[in-house]
C-alpha cells in the first residue's frame, strides 16, 4: 500500500522541480482565470458549465470551466508577456478512467520565437530532467531513450502503411484485421479519417514510448493539416502541420504548435469547428471573442506552445497504474 505522505512529499517535488526548470530559463509563471465566458469549440473535448450569479445582473451568467489555459495565455502574449508557464487544474467533462480524470493538472507554456522543433527539445530536456530526478540513486537508470518521427513515419513504422496520406479507407481497415483488432461496427466503410483514427489509437499508440524496461520518448510531429488544431499548417508541405504529440510507455503525455497567428484562420476554425459539433449533435460552443479581438488587434508573436498532463507524468515517474495513485482525491471521492 502506497504511503500517503511519501507519494505527497514526491508530487510536491516534481512540482518544485517543474517551477525551477522555468524559472531558470526566465519563463514567468501565470495564474489565468479558471472561469470563462467562452469555451473550446474543440468537438473532442467537453467543457463543465456553471451558473455564476454576477453582480449588476438579475440573472445568473453561464461561465465555462477551462479545459487548457490557452485562450487567456495567448490574450498575455499578445500584450507582451513574453516567455510564459502555467501550472494548475484545468477540467474536461466525461473523461474518468486510470489514465483520466475530469479534474487534472496542466502545465502549458509557450516560447516566443521557438520552432516547433526547437520546442520538442525542450519538452524532451523537461521530461528527462524529471525521470532522472527520481531514479538520481538508482545508478542503472539511464536517460530515457528518445524516437522523433513524423506522422507518415509513424504509420510506416508501426502498421506498415507507407504513405499514410494516399492510403485508402479499405487499406486503414485491411491493417485493422491484419493486427488482429476485434470487429468495430458501425463506421462507414468509406470514412478514410476515421479508420485513420482508429489505426492510430488501437495498432499505434500502444507501441509508442516503450523502447525501454523504464520506458522510452516517442514524439509524433507533422500531423495532417485537417487535424492542425491550432498549429500552422506547413509552408514546406501543406499536407501537414506543426504539431506534435509526445508518448511514453504508450500513454500521451504532450500535445504542442508551432502556434497560429492569422486571426482570420482562429475565428475561421472556431466556426468549422463548431459546425463539427453540431453534426455530432453538441452543444455548440460560444467562441472567445476577447481572445479574438485580441488577436486582431494587437497580435501573437511568433511562438510555439505546448500541453503536458502533470499527473500522466507524475504516474509515470512513479511507476503508478492509476493517476489517483499519485493525487490527494480523485472525482468520485472529492
Amino acid at each position: 500500500m502506497l504511503n500517503r505522505r511519501d507519494v505527497l512529499q514526491k508530487r510536491s517535488n516534481l512540482l518544485q522541480q517543474a517551477r525551477a526548470f522555468f524559472y531558470a530559463r526566465s519563463v514567468i509563471e501565470v495564474d489565468t482565470p479558471i472561469l470563462s465566458q467562452a469555451a473550446t469549440p474543440d468537438v473532442h473535448l467537453a467543457s463543465l458549465k456553471s451558473q455564476v450569479q454576477v453582480p449588476g445582473h438579475k440573472d445568473p451568467k453561464s461561465y465555462y470551466l477551462h479545459t487548457s489555459p490557452e485562450y487567456p495565455m495567448k490574450r498575455l502574449l499578445c500584450e507582451g508577456s513574453g516567455d510564459i508557464f502555467y501550472l494548475g487544474k484545468v477540467f474536461r467533462n466525461g473523461d474518468l478512467s486510470p489514465r483520466h480524470q475530469i479534474e487534472f493538472s496542466m502545465l502549458e507554456w509557450y516560447r516566443i520565437v521557438f520552432s516547433m522543433h526547437q520546442l520538442i527539445d525542450e519538452v524532451i530536456e523537461f521530461i528527462q530532467t524529471i525521470m532522472l530526478s527520481a531514479n538520481s540513486e538508482d545508478n542503472n537508470f539511464k536517460a530515457l531513450k528518445v524516437e522523433t518521427l513524423s506522422y507518415q513515419q509513424i504509420f510506416a513504422k508501426y502498421a506498415q502503411i507507407e504513405n499514410v496520406f494516399t492510403a485508402s479507407a479499405k487499406d486503414l481497415k485491411d491493417c485493422l484485421v491484419k493486427h488482429q483488432i476485434p470487429e468495430i461496427v458501425g463506421v462507414d466503410e468509406h470514412d478514410k479519417t476515421l479508420w485513420e483514427q482508429l489505426v492510430l489509437t488501437e495498432v499505434i499508440e500502444p507501441y509508442l514510448g516503450r523502447d525501454q524496461d523504464n520506458g522510452s520518448i516517442t514524439v509524433m510531429y507533422h500531423y495532417p493539416a485537417q487535424d492542425a488544431a491550432l498549429a500552422q499548417v506547413s509552408k514546406d508541405n501543406p499536407q501537414v502541420a506543426e504539431r506534435f504529440e509526445v508518448f511514453v510507455n504508450g500513454m500521451e503525455l504532450a500535445n504542442g504548435y508551432y502556434e497560429l497567428t492569422d486571426a482570420k484562420l482562429y475565428r475561421q476554425r472556431f466556426n468549422e469547428a463548431n459546425i463539427q459539433r453540431q453534426k455530432f449533435g453538441l452543444p455548440v460552443m460560444p467562441l472567445d471573442e476577447n481572445l479574438l479581438n485580441t488577436l486582431e488587434h494587437q497580435g501573437l508573436p511568433d511562438c510555439s506552445g505546448v500541453a503536458l498532463g502533470i499527473d500522466r507524468l507524475f504516474a509515470l515517474q512513479q511507476n503508478h497504474s492509476n493517476l489517483k495513485q499519485g493525487i490527494c482525491f480523485g472525482i468520485e471521492e472529492s
